[in-house]
């Protein structure tokens, strides 16, 4: 396929506006006479509301309107999956940072004020923060239906005989933390009323269009009165897909028909904002004298917090990810997930695959270990395939790339001259090591889950291109793959396409920038729409100029049709000042898998990303310190449709994986969140990052866009695994509890 403008490092068109502070987020955003928006929290884990008194916040000078759950007009509650959540608490809190009441006054020092003067009384309920705690039937209850948000079962194969028949058998138990997205813009944004009668919220957010509905559902408004805008996103990481402060902004403008703007403070997003969730995983592997993986018993405990948001489709993940990128002929898997007093859990990048990695990575490396293996070659032997079947018994057909993933992180340097890295420590008492580890990751949303793809490209008077797809610009740098790939196909340059993403009035309903999923579904729409104008040019120049279509080409910088050659400004005038319509619209529904998998929702998921790491760590063995010297990435995402783009996903996604496996928790003492700012919750900085090299593999999906696969998540799920394995490599100290903090790594180093 000779291809123009897919797989070439083209630079983002919103760099510069980015890097020079030009770009506008939707937190930046102010209007006259525009009031501040704040939110009165609880400030206690579990307890009943016995009064509520907002009369001296009313009456504080400055102070435009105050709003208790008796002014939410539709329905008081949200949620993606199950709306349990309170936009406003009635009757009960269940977790330290509900909202209670919000506010709106004329300045950010009126409403901070008035916000003190409101008087709760509440009285105290027994806490339960304990996953494990939460399940039995005396614990306290959270919410009427119990504390089990999901249990989900399945396995298949005879995994009882087959441990019988293992040469070796490892059960461990893992423990993974509470990290947050931590994005540089918090949740954030404005609301208005318009003249005529649209409430319009600007909001970074990760799926505009489901925000409209769950908006409008709470005002009692029908959906075409409500619109969202909701790029540019200043990072998302799966923290702004549930609703964040949307509710609260359009609650506030409706109610006084001014603009309303309402940005939380770092704090207030550590305390409320949506963290991946903590799990305890326990595993037992079976495998052969040779290493060929015979059975896998998983249990998965998972800890939601207050509320459930997508912590049940967040379980089932995991399970479907449970083995890993391996094949497992006889598995076992077992999912609960609980609802606690603790902060909430939700949509975080890997959704779910990050934790059971780390746990079966580990496997793999112990495995490998008892039975005198190389690391790599155990690996390979059970890779993944196509026609291959994955953890829950459904059949993969497609695409899959573990073991040329595999192989090609064999190939580096890293790992094939790591005795020589290893043998050179900067001190006498450090040591180096150096780990593998491998991932698969899901794109898109699975079986039984709408999956689809809307978008339009329309040629305007001014020459361009202009493209328009829902999914949201939050940070990734979709908006560039998008022009590449609407390039490719009408033939011009990428500088003649415009993109726009992420406005419910202007773009049409393209699902959510998640789940690794906008470049494979957008990506197919936008291909759908690009042909067809493609079709309407060529025939209207036709009509026009009296040539045979097959004599008209679009090209990089002109259009040529026979003997004529035309700027893209003279096609537009040609055809549009001749009542031709050049717009078109486009839709992908993503293929289902056709096998269901009892008891588990949205899965099995019919394409996967694949990624290997190799990393290279020193240990303290004197404090326990872990640097990280230098990772190897080897990414399989498909056709690569923006090099650069990859490059940069993969380098990003290799630090945050390095900040979970070392240092990233939030720390909850009793339903307190104690890590309220970045001086202790520390997040791997410019001076903490390795050099990164990042190797290409190319294994094709026929079904994506030029065969581009999701790449966004999996880059940083195996990296953790690698690191912490990597200090097995170098002081023999095996980490099963996330994160590999000093004291973790001391502690181990002092029990030998």
């Amino acid at each position: 396929m000779n291809l123009r403008w897919i797989g070439k490092p083209i630079p983002r068109q919103d760099a510069w506006t980015k890097v020079t502070g030009e770009a506008r987020y939707m937190s930046d955003l102010s209007m006259p006479n525009m009031l501040w928006g704040r939110v009165l929290r609880s400030p206690h884990p579990h307890a009943l509301i016995k009064s509520l008194d907002i009369s001296e916040a009313v009456a504080c000078p400055g102070v435009v309107t105050v709003l208790t759950h008796h002014d939410v007009p539709g329905l008081n509650a949200y949620g993606i999956v199950v709306q349990d959540q309170p936009v406003l608490c009635s009757d009960k809190v269940r977790f330290v940072g509900d909202a209670v009441a919000v506010l709106a006054a004329e300045s950010k020092e009126a409403a901070a004020h008035a916000l003190e003067l409101i008087k709760v009384e509440y009285e105290l309920l027994p806490g339960v923060f304990d996953p494990e705690v939460a399940m039995q039937q005396s614990s306290p209850a959270i919410h009427a239906k119990g504390n089990v948000l999901r249990h989900s079962k399945v396995h298949h194969g005879d995994v009882e005989a087959a441990f019988a028949d293992s040469a070796v058998v490892v059960e461990r138990e893992y423990r993974t933390s509470r990290p947050i997205s931590a994005f540089l813009e918090t949740e954030g944004g404005m609301a208005m009323f318009g003249a005529d009668g649209v409430l319009t919220v600007y909001c970074g957010a990760q799926y505009p269009d489901r925000d409209v509905i769950q908006v409008a559902r709470a005002l009692g408004l029908e959906r075409d009165k409500v619109r969202m805008v909701s790029s540019l996103v200043g990072g998302g990481f799966g923290g702004k897909d549930e609703i964040t402060v949307q509710i609260y902004l359009a609650l506030l403008a409706l109610n006084t028909k001014r603009p309303v703007k309402l940005v939380l403070s770092r704090e207030e997003s550590m305390v409320t904002g949506w963290k991946k969730h903590p799990m305890i995983v326990r595993m037992k592997t079976g495998a052969s004298i040779d290493g060929t993986l015979l059975a896998h018993e998983v249990s998965i405990i998972s800890d939601t917090g207050a509320y459930a948001s997508l912590g049940g489709t967040i379980l089932h993940s995991a399970m479907e990810h449970c083995s890993g990128p391996y094949r497992v002929p006889n598995v076992k898997v077992e999912g609960h997930c609980v609802y606690t007093n603790n902060s909430i859990s939700g949509a975080m990048r890997g959704f779910g695959v990050n934790q059971v990695t780390f746990a079966m990575e580990t496997q793999m490396d112990i495995l490998a270990e008892e039975l005198g293996l190389d690391r790599l070659d155990i690996r390979l032997k059970n890779g993944l395939k196509d026609g291959d079947k994955g953890a829950l018994g459904s059949l993969l057909v497609t695409a899959m790339g573990p073991v040329q993933t595999l192989q090609a992180a064999g190939q580096t340097e890293l790992w094939s001259q790591r005795e020589t890295y290893k043998a050179e420590p900067s001190r006498p008492w450090k040591k180096r090591g150096v780990g593998l580890a491998a991932a698969i990751k899901g794109c898109g949303l699975g079986f039984r889950m709408p999956d689809f793809g809307a978008a339009s490209v329309e040629l305007l008077p001014s020459g361009f291109f202009r493209v328009r797809v829902g999914c949201p610009e939050i940070g990734q740098g979709n908006t560039i793959a998008f022009a590449q790939m609407a390039a490719e196909v009408l033939g011009c340059s990428v500088d003649q396409v415009e993109v726009v993403t992420g406005d419910t009035g202007e773009t049409p309903d393209s699902g959510t920038s998640t789940a690794s999923r906008s470049i494979y579904v957008a990506g197919n729409a936008i291909i759908d729409a690009a042909t067809k104008v493609v079709e309407l040019v060529e025939q209207g120049i036709s009509a026009r100029l009296v040539v045979d279509v097959e004599e008209v080409e679009l090209g990089e910088a002109e259009v040529r049709a026979g003997d004529a050659i035309l700027s893209y400004l003279d096609v537009a005038a040609l055809l549009l000042q001749n009542g031709q319509t050049c717009y078109a619209s486009g839709r992908f529904d993503a293929p289902k898998a056709t096998e269901e998998v009892p008891s588990v929702y949205g899965l099995p998921h019919l394409v996967f990303g694949t990624n290997a790491h190799v990393a290279l760590v020193e240990v303290d063995t004197m404090t326990g310190q872990v640097e990280v010297l230098r990772i190897s990435a080897v990414s399989d995402a498909g056709r690569v449709i923006n090099l650069q783009g990859l490059e940069g996903q993969s380098e990003g996604g290799a630090v945050m994986g390095m900040g979970y496996a070392l240092t990233e928790d939030i720390i909850i003492d009793q339903g307190m969140v104690r890590t309220l700012n970045f001086n202790n919750y520390i997040i791997p900085t410019a001076m903490d990052t390795p050099p990164i090299s990042t190797t290409v593999v190319e294994v094709v999906e026929k079904t994506g866009p030029f065969g581009a696969k999701g790449v966004g998540e999996v880059v940083c799920i195996s990296i953790t695994p690698a690191i912490t394995n990597a200090i097995y490599d170098a002081v023999k100290v095996r980490v099963t509890e996330l994160p590999a903090t000093i004291e973790r790594v001391l502690a181990g180093l002092q029990d030998g």
